[in-house]
């Protein structure tokens, strides 16, 4: 390290200072113990970290910290932690993906205005690890992520159980009374029983997964329960590997290629993932310049066979999927298929291919191969097109049902989610297993913020019945843990006048997956009459940050980001006001 201190670094304007501005700098931060030896020119890190206690799957990022400060002292750097804010999902009203482009603004302008070299990510659950990704990319230094890692399995009278998916099965099972209220009180202690996010192929798993596909987590870093020492280890492992990074200067928009992307997109399909990623990745892409279109993940992921073996699609769970090999041996196995770049970067400063030399699969249920695939290719997300959706539209296949992919039906049109479900339990509710259900007014605009209402519960009439599934239809989002036959992400949506605004009761929709096809049985002329009657509705928010967001988030189909946000503003060292 000795060389590199010599080396003038980004924090050397603060704390290299000479006068009055670098007492300043230097003897504030000697309030905290640090000897005058740590300002020698030795690479500074950030540490952020989304821990809170309101995001339960990230409260335990405290200690992860710990042990990636470990790291950057043992690699020769000065680590500094700082809290972001944190965006659970579980908790946040009207829905944490409101605040995932605030999370995102904070991060960036948190790294940007503070004297770092180079800065380690702690995320976990749904939008924080996007949200940092987003903000880093933006300021473009070296950066590292460190996921906090899965719970463990759930386990409930001897079975495993996921967390969100067995939510919504449980709420099943209530309404028709094969559960009490009080097994569905003991079973929610069962489900989410340690630290760490959702252990489903849920959101933030899919995005754990995700960061290391892009290549800003290290091999294996997605997996590892939160509550294994090897999260640890790997936490401290990413502490070392950043100090080298700024030497180095390895930095995102060296990683966050098209080829990253493209490979991201390959591995989302393969393990199954959530469609939220594509909202997020899309995101993500306009933050460095890569031209991602909603169309690259249909055209990408149609060669993919879904690989990895997990609920909602499947059977098994994270810790499951960890240790049968984790993403390394899916990534191993999609590499062998030539179906990924083997030549992209990641943080370790290798390629893909060089990262995953070495994996191998410890269990062939969980991760399955390509010569005999969980699923097909061509199961993956879809994206549909037509006069319903001239934007597009998404639906995960391999969380639906296979006889609903072709369907034609009735619509019946809810102005919200909450009119839904003011009718759901109704007895007498209009609505059969043939019905479209419409739900509108859920978008990034609509809501605001699209919220995962899209997978609303069946009709408790038809759930009783023995109805499994029925076609649903939202400009909104579904969690990563849920399943059925759902349509999501309808562009544009209904609050700007989207085609899912001018749809009536009773209207024909046509859903032809294998197609493509999403669209209105209703001639163009009766379309027009009642565009013209359409009215946008009226403005909720007139201040505040709902405001800000209402005015400038754009469509699903181009990540829900604020336009003023795409691209890099770079790490120039803002002016000295000492």
């Amino acid at each position: 390290m000795t060389d590199g201190r010599n080396k003038a670094r980004r924090s050397q304007a603060w704390f290299g200072a000479q006068g009055r501005s670098g007492m300043v700098y230097r003897s504030w931060m000697r309030n905290q113990g640090f000897g005058h030896e740590v300002f020698d020119g030795r690479p500074v890190i950030g540490i952020a970290t989304s821990a809170s206690e309101l995001a339960p799957c990230n409260a335990h990022l405290t200690r992860v910290a710990e042990a990636v400060k470990r790291g950057v002292w043992q690699a020769g750097g000065l680590p500094l932690q700082f809290p972001t804010m944190a965006t659970g999902e579980t908790l946040m009203r009207p829905t944490a993906m409101l605040y995932r482009n605030l999370m995102a603004m904070e991060v960036e302008e948190l790294i940007r205005a503070n004297p770092l070299d180079g800065v380690v990510l702690l995320s976990g659950c749904d939008k924080t690890t996007p949200a940092m990704l987003m903000g880093a990319a933006s300021v473009d230094l070296p950066a590292v992520m460190v996921t906090g890692g899965p719970m463990l399995n759930g386990k409930y009278r001897g079975q495993d159980v996921g967390s969100g998916t067995h939510v919504w099965k449980f709420e099943e099972d209530l309404k028709t009374g094969r559960m009490t209220e009080e097994e569905c009180f003991f079973a929610e202690g069962c489900m989410a029983r340690s630290n760490g996010h959702c252990m489903t192929m849920g959101t933030a798993s899919t995005m754990a997964c995700m960061a290391e596909a892009l290549g800003m987590q290290l091999p294996g870093s997605a997996a590892w329960p939160a509550v294994d020492s090897r999260r640890m280890e790997i936490a401290q492992a990413a502490g070392q590997r950043i100090v080298e990074m700024v030497e180095e200067e390895l930095r995102p928009s060296q990683i966050l290629t098209r080829e990253a992307f493209e490979n991201a997109i390959r591995v989302n399909a393969a393990i199954g993932g959530s469609t939220n990623a594509i909202i997020h990745l899309t995101a993500i892409a306009g933050r460095v310049g890569v031209d991602l279109r909603l169309q690259d993940f249909d055209d990408l992921a149609r060669v993919v066979p879904t690989l990895v073996n997990l609920m909602p699609s499947g059977t098994y769970l994270m810790e499951d999927f960890c240790y049968a090999g984790g993403l390394p041996a899916v990534l191993a196995e999609l590499l062998r298929g030539k179906l990924l770049h083997g030549d992209a970067i990641t943080v370790t400063g290798r390629s893909i291919a060089e990262d995953t030399e070495n994996a191998e699969c410890f269990d062939s249920d969980v991760i399955t191969s390509l010569d005999a695939p969980f699923q097909q290719a061509g199961t993956g997300t879809a994206v549909l097109h037509g006069n319903l959706c001239p934007d597009g539209a998404v639906i995960k296949q391999s969380a639906a049902s296979p006889h609903l992919m072709t369907h034609r039906g009735p619509a019946r049109v809810f102005d919200s989610p909450e009119a839904y479900h003011e009718v759901a339990d109704d007895p007498d509710v209009d609505i059969d297993e043939n019905t479209v259900i419409v739900i509108r007014n859920a978008g990034p605009r609509g809501y605001p913020g699209m919220p995962e209402v899209s997978n609303v519960p069946l009709p408790a009439k038809l759930l009783k019945a023995g109805v499994k599934d029925m076609v649903r239809i939202c400009d909104g989002r579904m969690s990563g843990t849920g399943y059925g036959t759902v349509v999501l992400h309808v562009a544009p949506e209904a609050a700007v006048g989207g085609p899912l605004a001018l749809v009536r009761d009773g209207d024909p929709v046509v859903l032809d997956v294998p197609n493509r096809i999403l669209r209105l049985d209703v001639d163009d002329a009766e379309l027009a009459r009642r565009r013209e009657e359409w009215r946008a509705p009226a403005e909720r928010h007139t201040g505040g940050y709902a405001w800000l967001y209402t005015q400038n988030v754009e469509q699903a189909d181009r990540g829900a980001d604020f336009g003023f946000l795409r691209g890099s503003r770079g790490h120039e060292v803002p002016r000295d006001s000492h």
